[in-house]
């Protein structure tokens, strides 16, 4: 029989039924909005062509307003989100709990977001004192011990700042000293340096969306190849600090060109003479390493959203990037799984996102979208590594036309999403030339100015 999933009612039936849906495995630690959005695809994937009848349009739509209730402060269901670690439940608040949860919605911007400042004030009384602490008195199991930590926090610390970059702030207007002041104290202790994720990320990766001008891009690479990911992820580490200014010196920014280099050279500088002048172990530990973990971990992550490109339509959002619902991404990471509800629009609070993307199920169906469960984007990575796309299948939550596709489809079809893209694919899906007439000279021109390593080595390395 079919298992019940979060809360649904006990069903008898009189023999064994097992649904297409029995194969995918419900996590019961997905945040309350996953176990919603879950089981409306579910509950699609079991009824087939019978999930468009009126009573699934019903069904989402109950699904959608129940979503929207527990972002509604005028709703008896708003829930707010204090911690990571569980739901929020009213009925079963401590006082020390509830006194807390008044305050801070005094100094959040949006009620729903208390996490935040939960997770600025574990930052600020954990990570500092410790980084101080590591100067004036080093010691290897301190150092270790730091470094852990700080690995446990970058995750969270980088979605939070995310948050930040794309709203202009988290907190109320009447907190903006602390608001403006503590990126630039925790952002260098995690691994980021001053504002350089914003100019990446917001000025540039959501400006060029995956495409051939995108400094992070995907689609020269074979996705599922690790020399090709060695090269993407060395290219970022060594060339982004004059990459990126070069980026917007082409693109006729120049303000930013020379932000973008003057704060990246500046965290250079100080981390060097840290370590050279003041503490060599405990720059290690506090700057250098953290700083080279995240750029890697982002450099997974970003390859893990972008891995599956549409050969015919890769400019879509829906089918150059993907969703996950899963308890690392979501959970942990403030519905970091919606990554193409993001793209979509990337001010949408990341509150509303489960929201938005049921709302919008039919048009991710069409589109022919990737939904994944119980896989985050570093395992995606490190699956298309291994090429174990049979495991890739077994998360996939099928949606339209994937529904009745067979296991050996499903991985197929994935395979054929991590294809890298020619510079004749380039010319003709983003520029619209049917034919590239590039000869041999403009090949490496073109290599040299979007930066494209990969292809310029290849092209030598082929004669």
């Amino acid at each position: 029989m079919s298992a019940p999933r979060n809360g649904d009612a006990l069903t008898s039936y009189p023999v064994q039924i097992v649904m297409p849906s029995d194969s995918i495995k419900v996590d019961p630690q997905l945040t309350q909005q996953d176990h919603i959005v879950l089981r409306s695809l579910l509950h699609h994937i079991d009824n087939g062509s019978a999930a468009q009848s009126t009573d699934a349009a019903s069904h989402d739509e109950a699904s959608i307003e129940l979503l929207a209730s527990l972002n509604d402060l005028s709703s008896p269901s708003f829930v707010p989100t204090i911690t990571t670690n569980w739901d929020f439940k009213p009925p079963y608040m401590n006082t020390l709990l509830r006194c807390y949860t008044q305050w801070a919605t005094t100094v959040v911007r949006r009620p729903t977001d208390v996490v935040f400042l939960t997770h600025i004030l574990l930052y600020l009384s954990t990570s500092v004192p410790s980084a101080l602490y590591l100067y004036y008195n080093f010691t290897y199991p301190h150092a270790i011990l730091h470094w852990l930590m700080q690995t446990y926090y970058c995750g969270a610390w980088t979605l939070l700042l995310h948050n930040h970059i794309h709203n202009n702030g988290i907190l109320a207007p009447g907190h903006a000293w602390l608001d403006m002041a503590f990126p630039y104290v925790l952002s260098p202790l995690m691994g980021h340096t001053w504002n350089s994720y914003y100019y990446h990320h917001v000025k540039m990766h959501h400006v060029e969306g995956n495409g051939p001008e995108d400094l992070s891009s995907t689609v020269r690479y074979q996705r599922d190849s690790l020399l090709d990911f060695s090269i993407y992820v060395g290219r970022f580490l060594f060339l982004i600090w004059i990459e990126l200014p070069l980026y917007f010196l082409r693109t006729s920014k120049t303000s930013l060109a020379i932000k973008s280099f003057f704060t990246e050279m500046t965290n250079y500088l100080a981390i060097h003479v840290l370590l050279t002048r003041v503490n060599f172990g405990a720059t290690m530990a506090v700057f250098l390493i953290p700083l080279l973990q995240m750029r890697v971990g982002m450099m997974v992550g970003n390859w893990g959203q972008h891995a599956f490109v549409d050969k015919d339509d890769p400019k879509s959002d829906f089918r150059s990037s993907i969703t996950l619902i899963d308890v690392a991404s979501n959970r942990h990471c403030f519905n970091d799984g919606y990554h193409t509800s993001h793209h979509l629009n990337p001010r949408r609070h990341w509150r509303d996102h489960p929201a938005s993307f049921l709302a919008q199920k039919s048009r991710y169906s069409s589109e022919d979208a990737l939904v994944f469960t119980n896989i985050d984007y570093l395992f995606i990575t490190f699956k298309l590594m291994a090429r174990d796309y049979d495991h890739l299948a077994d998360c996939l939550v099928p949606i339209g036309d994937q529904i009745g596709m067979s296991k050996r489809e499903i991985t197929e079809m994935l395979r054929s999403k991590t294809v890298r893209f020619s510079e004749e694919d380039i010319e003709r899906l983003w520029h619209g030339k049917e034919k590239s007439k590039v000869d041999r000279t403009m090949k490496i021109r073109t290599a040299a100015k979007t930066r494209d390593l990969r292809s310029t080595l290849l092209y030598f390395w082929e004669g």
